[in-house]
């Protein structure tokens, strides 16, 4: 009797009595004052914003900071605090001691006492915010050449160079201004600072002991006044306004006479205004990128200044802003208002763009390509190249390299336009799937920003052979995004293929490696266009009656049954998209290498499955055809010929709107402050369950009087602005005086973040902090309630539950969960159970969820076409977790490929997979020995054992009818290794593809040996 046939008889005859009674609670929690200590509370901070959810466990608010002077000495340190800024500014030292012999490089402590002193000669410890993360280091004073500056010490970078910053009549070191703090709280905020230099961008850096930095900013001062005594102020030569725009941090300092026609005198300006100044010289924050993955952002608050762009603004700017991490609130409200008044100062000039798509079922090119690529008489500026089924094999199936990537490289390459010369601009392939940009050499200085992308949407969401590849670029001033997909197959399944397209869109994202650019999605481009073997129907089952209708020339009356057509018209996909007219017959299905309809037993009812869509402004089409002369594939090439208006600047007219906008903001600053109303501060999301999206909505107003810029940030010992299972959209954006924006609250646990709600080590409990720049801060509570899962819970711990999980007490849960190291230890050393245990509390010999997803497989799936190939539908995996979670039901629901996926998705969850951790390098070294792999799977804990043994004999019994399912061992090899001998997560960066291979082999030689005892 096989190890399937004994789980099944095992399960079939073992009943499940109820679950003992829960344990009682290890200890009382500590209440949330108790944790976090109580104070008093403002207006602004909600009623835990002090006393505290379990959210703010271990956490730093901006609002709540512990110390122990309380009251009385935050109003020392006010004192003190003006008292500095007086010495500082308004009451400039006139005790002044010579420093020390120049050379070298010599600390500098000067006479502000004994604290100043030391903080100059020994360094100032603090951290620098560097694009929203903080970088221990260390500040303090020395002497180089005869010099005075700041030498500047990063305390994480080995070995690294010293940044020495020059004192002279440029440099610029200034305290924020405390009025950022808006929340009064008895706390001590330390000082935040910045610092700037001849030719250093401007640096902030965060120091939590204040007195040492105030008496490190008064030792700065008096070394200044010392050196402005001595010489006049330096002053930057006008340059040329190419220069200028290239370097735009510099410009709106507007610290330099005369640099755009006018002139600020920074020296006479009040102490308070040169802060305000200051604050402006930071560079422009990136557009944010679409959740689930927030960006890490700047935690400073700015005393002036707004950002940039909101989401209704195209990038057109972007040309003119060259990369900045440092860059100001104040350029990003130029930015903003430049992009807002665009028409003024762009030309629209039309480019030609040559769009094509072909399905090759992977084929190799057998002939030239000219007459679908070169079929005008006039050369493309620009050819977009989308492929499907480049390669049909189970390695390229697999992300390995395919050899018909070249092949047809090679041949698009020999059959562009005669005419002209081009170049590759950019290339993204995903298994079948690739995309080929090709622009005219003379307009390659005019693209930039180039970036690609992939996502696969076949099986549990991973499997490349369906999907979509991008390519995303700026050409002049407008934002290009190309897009080549291939949604799922057969008539029946436009409902996948809708779900297809909304899973490119949301998870489709460009990002670069090294963060410099804002990410962005498909839809915030000027001009989007989609091609692919989108493979919608017709639905007319009779393929007779649908070739009559060709024959007879009626394809209007055969595109009313089109389903794309049917599914933009109830706007269930590609509801924002253009499609030009078709006058070209059904380009699917044919017999290879013919014209003829296919005539092969299937007799496929002919379709357009193979289309071109577009979104954006300025885009007209001129062609859109197929070209039945290439007959490689069972597809016919598809193409489009677009004029494409393209914003081109005028740089005359550009400095002109943009000087005017400078001086505005001249006259704008320092009188208004901006500020918010929230509809809503609270949030309750009720019964969340894990890969089930709930959604509430909230709506802020610019209520003040200047445009503003909002945005989540994170709180001070986090990196991102929520929880992994939280995210807002839009999570920043601007506004313009009484203008209003819907955001969006998204709860989505997923399989990174549900181990630690099923076992109550995390809740749905959050705050949000909502930052307005200039303004003050405002707190969003979210809370809520979670149903536990069985999926991203441990096997030990599901070997442990007779009953569904939603019936175990939490405090059960809990139990278990720390119990389950433990069981896994035992198992391991080959401990039994304690004798006085009672045979009703033995653990299963596997989990029961994973016994009912494989034993109906195994009765119902053995002869399914494409298993484990096919995605399952979202409703019906719904159905199937909120099934296993509540009952152990007598059948599953859902499809069969439902099912398949379920299981994927459960094996995929585990916290600990199937072959531990810890034997993965084993795993790999033994993976030529059949003997050792079966020692090594011997030495797994008992319940993984038995799951190994189980999955493996019904994959072996799946095998014996690879003819009607299409499964294959390889196939089966590479899918389940990826789920059942996943390497450590400290290793999962580094695996190399030689180790993937063994690990492949190591599962291939269980799926090829016979049954074991």
């Amino acid at each position: 009797m096989t190890p399937i046939h004994r789980c099944r008889l095992a399960f079939q005859t073992r009943a499940f009595p109820p679950c003992p009674a829960p344990r009682p609670c290890k200890g009382e929690p500590r209440s949330a004052n108790q944790r976090l200590g109580a104070g008093p509370r403002t207006e602004s901070a909600p009623k835990w914003a002090l006393s505290g959810p379990p959210a703010l466990r271990g956490r730093r608010c901006s609002e709540s900071r512990s110390h122990p002077e309380g009251r009385r000495g935050v109003a020392g340190r006010r004192r003190r605090r003006r008292h500095g800024a007086a010495r500082r500014g308004l009451e400039p030292r006139r005790t002044h001691r010579e420093p020390p012999g120049a050379g070298g490089e010599k600390p500098a402590g000067r006479g502000q006492g004994r604290r100043g002193a030391q903080a100059a000669a020994q360094g100032l410890l603090g951290a620098e915010v560097r694009a929203g993360r903080r970088e221990p280091c260390a500040l303090s004073l020395a002497q180089r050449g005869g010099r005075y500056g700041v030498v500047i010490r990063s305390q994480e970078r080995d070995n690294s160079e010293l940044d020495f910053i020059p004192i002279n009549s440029r440099f610029k070191c200034v305290q924020e201004a405390e009025e950022t703090l808006l929340i009064d709280i008895a706390t001590n905020t330390g000082c935040k600072i910045r610092i700037q230099g001849d030719k250093t961008a401007e640096r902030l850096f965060e120091i939590p002991d204040e007195e040492h930095c105030l008496g490190f900013l008064s030792e700065v001062q008096s070394i200044q006044e010392a050196q402005l005594k001595d010489s006049l102020p330096e002053h930057k030569d006008s340059a040329s306004w190419h220069q200028m725009e290239k370097n735009l941090p510099g410009l709106l300092q507007a610290s330099s006479p005369g640099a755009l026609g006018f002139e600020d005198d920074f020296n006479a300006l009040s102490l308070e205004k040169k802060r305000n100044m200051q604050n402006h010289q930071a560079g422009s924050r990136r557009d944010p990128p679409p959740p689930p993955v927030p960006p890490s952002r700047q935690f400073h608050r700015e005393r002036e200044g707004t950002s940039r762009d909101q989401p209704k603004v195209t990038n057109t700017m972007r040309k003119m802003f060259l990369p900045s991490t440092q860059s100001g609130q104040r350029e990003g409200l130029i930015k903003h208002v430049l992009a807002k008044r665009e028409k003024e100062y762009v030309n629209l000039e039309n480019f030609r763009f040559f769009v094509g798509t072909w399905n090759v079922n992977g084929q190799s090119p057998d002939s030239g390509l000219e007459p679908w690529l070169a079929c005008d008489t006039e050369p493309p500026d620009f050819y977009c190249i989308g492929f499907q089924e480049l390669d049909l094999s189970t390695e390229a199936f697999f992300y390995f390299d395919s050899a018909k990537e070249q092949e047809w490289l090679v041949a698009v390459e020999r059959s562009l336009h005669p005419q002209a010369k081009y170049k590759k601009v950019q290339m993204v392939r995903l298994v079948g799937m690739m995309l080929l940009v090709f622009a005219r050499k003379d307009q390659l200085s005019n693209i930039r920003e180039v970036m690609s992308e992939s996502v696969g949407t076949g099986i549990i969401g991973k499997m490349g052979n369906k999907g979509g590849v991008a390519v995303r670029f700026v050409f002049h001033n407008t934002t290009f995004c190309i897009v080549n997909s291939h949604l799922a197959a057969h008539v029946e399944d436009f409902e996948r293929r809708n779900q297809d397209y909304k899973d490119i869109c949301a998870r489709m994202s460009f990002v670069t490696p090294d963060g410099t650019l804002p990410q962005h999605n498909i839809m915030k481009h000027d001009v989007v266009i989609w091609l692919g073997d989108l493979n919608y129907r017709l639905c007319i089952p009779d393929a007779n009656e649908v070739k009559s209708l060709i024959s007879k020339n009626e394809l209007q009356k055969l595109l009313t049954y089109d389903q794309l057509n049917i599914q933009r018209i109830h706007k269930k996909a590609f509801a924002d998209f253009i499609e030009g007219e078709i006058k070209f017959i059904p380009t699917y299905k044919y017999d290879s290498k013919t014209d003829r309809w296919d005539s092969s037993g299937k007799c496929r009812v002919p379709a357009w499955c193979d289309r071109i869509l577009w979104r954006g402004g300025n885009i007209n089409q001129l062609h859109y055809r197929s070209h039945m002369d290439l007959k490689t594939s069972d597809h016919k090439p598809v193409s489009a010929l677009f004029h494409i208006g393209v914003k081109v600047v005028d740089e005359q007219r550009y400095r002109k709107v943009f000087e005017d906008i400078v001086r505005m903001m001249d006259r704008m600053e320092n009188d208004f402050l901006p500020s918010l109303e929230l509809s809503r501060r609270e949030f309750h999301f009720e019964n969340v369950k894990f890969r089930q999206l709930q959604k509430q909505k909230f709506q802020i107003t610019n209520n003040g009087q200047v445009p503003c810029h909002f945005s989540f940030i994170p709180k001070l010992s986090d990196k991102q602005y929520c929880k992994p299972w939280l995210r807002a959209e839009p999570c920043d954006g601007y506004l313009e005086p009484n203008e209003s924006v819907d955001i969006s609250l998204d709860v989505y646990v997923s399989k990174d973040s549900v181990t630690l709600l099923n076992s109550g080590e995390d809740k749905i409990e959050d705050i949000l902090v909502l930052h307005l720049d200039r303004g003050k801060d405002y707190f969003l509570t979210i809370s809520g309630s979670y149903l536990p899962s069985c999926f991203g819970t441990s096997l030990e711990a599901l070997c442990r539950m007779r009953q569904p999980i939603r019936e175990v007490p939490v405090t059960k849960l809990i139990d278990l969960g720390e119990d389950s190291f433990l069981e896994k230890e035992k198992s391991v050393l080959q401990i039994g159970f304690l004798n006085s245990e009672d045979a009703s509390e033995m653990p299963l010999q596997m989990p029961k969820e994973i016994w009912l997803l494989v034993d109906h497989l195994y009765k119902h799936a053995c002869h399914q076409e494409d298993l484990f190939q096919t995605p399952g539908m979202q409703e019906e995996l719904q159905q199937i977790i909120d099934c296993l979670d509540t009952s152990i039901p007598e059948t599953i629901p859902g499809s069969n490929h439902s099912v398949a996926e379920a299981l994927l998705i459960f094996l995929e969850a585990l916290p600990e997979p199937v072959i531990c951790y810890e034997l993965y390098q084993r795993c790999l070294d033994c993976s030529h020995d059949s003997r050792l792999c079966r020692q090594v799977i011997s030495q797994l804990p008992r319940c993984h054992r038995s799951v190994f043994r189980y999955l493996i004999s019904f994959l072996r019994e799946l095998l014996k009818y690879s003819e009607d399912n299409n499964v294959s061992a390889t196939m089966i090899a590479n899918l389940f290794t990826s789920l059942l001998l996943r390497p450590p997560p400290n290793l999962m960066a580094k695996q190399t593809q030689q180790d993937r291979q063994r690990a492949i082999n190591f599962l291939y030689g269980f799926l090829l040996a016979g049954d074991e005892e």
